[in-house]
């Protein structure tokens, strides 16, 4: 293991390794488990009972968190006429057709944190698939980013719409907040995050569904939150 330094260390004191925590504090250990002068993001990683690598076991989804990320998110939104008007009211950052289309190819242009695009330009955008295909940013219908309802969209990716997709090892990683959080809003964020994650709990997943769920800050130690102590996975 990588030598983390002695502020890591004095603040991994705090965590029992082998402890699985309730949620409430959990939440609250993260923010005094810190040693960061920056406002850290708080993540999540779920362990899923699943096999990715079965189409039917593929858990993909997105969830619009009550309190946010604490990030500000700039979306570009591939429309036109109506559309794009509707996207601009909407708050979009960044809103056109061909002409943004040729600004990402010629000059590798990627000043922006989502992408969103009405059915009609999906046609266009897939020319630059393999550019947005590899950074997570291509317009997706599975995940509401390809739509008609560019407004609804826009608003949800500006409040703090988080799109989550398991891994190989069957862990989904998602952010819930930042340590400048209060302790029950990340404990809000996080029952909402897990609640979608249950919903889409495949049908032929056996056995244990939510495995291992751990918090942490981006420089601070993992937490393990107890899976069974929580109402959404006894449901």
């Amino acid at each position: 293991m990588a030598n983390r330094g002695k502020q890591y260390d004095a603040v991994r004191t705090q965590v029992d390794r082998n402890q699985r925590y309730l949620l409430a504090d959990a939440c609250r250990i993260v923010k005094e488990a810190n040693y960061t002068k920056f406002d850290a993001s708080v993540d999540v990683a779920v362990r899923l009972g699943v096999d990715p690598r079965h189409a039917d076991q593929m858990v993909r989804g997105a969830v619009v968190l009550p309190h946010g990320t604490g990030k500000t998110t700039r979306v570009l939104v591939f429309a036109k006429g109506d559309k794009e008007k509707e996207a601009r009211d909407a708050g979009a950052d960044f809103v056109g057709a061909e002409d943004l289309i040729q600004k990402i190819q010629q000059e590798n242009w990627l000043d922006f944190d989502k992408t969103i695009a009405t059915p009609d330009m999906m046609g266009i955008v897939s020319r630059i698939g393999r550019i947005l295909g590899p950074r997570n940013l291509m317009p997706n219908p599975k995940v509401g980013t390809v739509t008609m309802d560019v407004a609804r969209a826009v608003r949800e990716l500006k409040a703090g719409r988080v799109e989550f997709r398991v891994e190989r090892a069957g862990i989904v990683h998602a952010p819930i907040g930042r340590l400048s959080f209060d302790a029950d809003k990340l404990a809000d964020n996080f029952s909402t995050l897990i609640e979608t994650l249950v919903r889409l709990k495949p049908s032929t997943a056996k056995g244990q569904y939510l495995r291992s769920i751990t918090i942490n800050s981006t420089m601070g130690p993992g937490i393990k939150i107890d899976p069974l102590s929580l109402s959404a996975a006894r449901a």
